[in-house]
């Protein structure tokens, strides 16, 4: 019989819910020990999903640790920002250049969930994204209502400029999506879902419902747009 992955304890949702009510250092460091326990418990949980995802995916993050964010907030500029992030969230990245897009995961009671996509694409993938939206807007279409991904995310999501890109007419049949300058698709998940056992597998089959998405936006920044790879080596002479 399998072994069981590991699963989010309760306690550390019980460490998240106290600390939003005591978001302040006395209380943290009083409490660091029960911190130092729930990072752990979700490293381990992080850990099981990046080699889930390595059976069907090429995965560039080293392990849970690596991909998890740091709990502490940046309060320099920021005097009235409370000193803790009251979640735990981890970002996983996959190969480059060949393989683009990424995965993300928050996880705080009541305001859980997991996301994907393109947050912040450089300005030259952005544009070359918006190339071919321009010359293949049907196939656009078809991949973001394909059955599996609309039932997994929904739609779309990101932010994007208020007017038409420049070089785009204001009536361009694809102008909705043109004006995105993220890409990124993002799915709630119950306390229930993220304290059950199934947690990492869950996660993983919600993933793979962005892998043709990743694959078609992968083709499309490794190639010009007659086609050709961007990854060829140069020809020695």
């Amino acid at each position: 019989m399998p072994d069981k992955l590991p699963r989010i304890a309760p306690a550390s949702f019980n460490f998240l819910r106290d600390l939003e009510k005591n978001n302040d250092r006395d209380w943290f460091t009083g409490n660091k020990d029960k911190y130092d326990t729930a990072r752990t418990n979700v490293i381990t949980v992080a850990d099981a999903l990046i080699e889930r995802l390595r059976t069907h995916d090429s995965i560039a993050t080293e392990d849970g640790k690596k991909c998890l964010y740091r709990i502490y907030n940046d309060t320099r500029f920021h005097k009235d920002k409370p000193p803790y992030k009251t979640w735990f969230g981890g970002s996983i990245g996959r190969v480059k250049p060949a393989l683009r897009g990424g995965y993300y995961f928050r996880l705080k009671p009541d305001a859980s969930f997991i996301a994907c996509g393109f947050f912040a694409p450089e300005p030259a993938d952005l544009k070359r994204i918006r190339i071919d939206i321009d010359q293949d807007l049907n196939a656009w279409r078809k991949l973001l209502k394909a059955k599996k991904l609309s039932d997994t995310f929904g739609d779309i999501l990101g932010d994007g400029v208020k007017t038409a890109p420049k070089g785009y007419a204001q009536d361009h049949p694809g102008i909705d999506l043109l004006r995105m300058k993220q890409f990124l698709f993002r799915r709630a998940l119950t306390n229930k879902e993220v304290l059950a056992q199934d947690l990492v597998e869950r996660m993983d089959e919600i993933y793979r419902a962005i892998r043709p998405f990743f694959d078609h936006m992968s083709e499309v920044l490794t190639t010009d747009v007659n086609g050709v790879s961007l990854l060829r080596s140069p020809r020695k002479r």
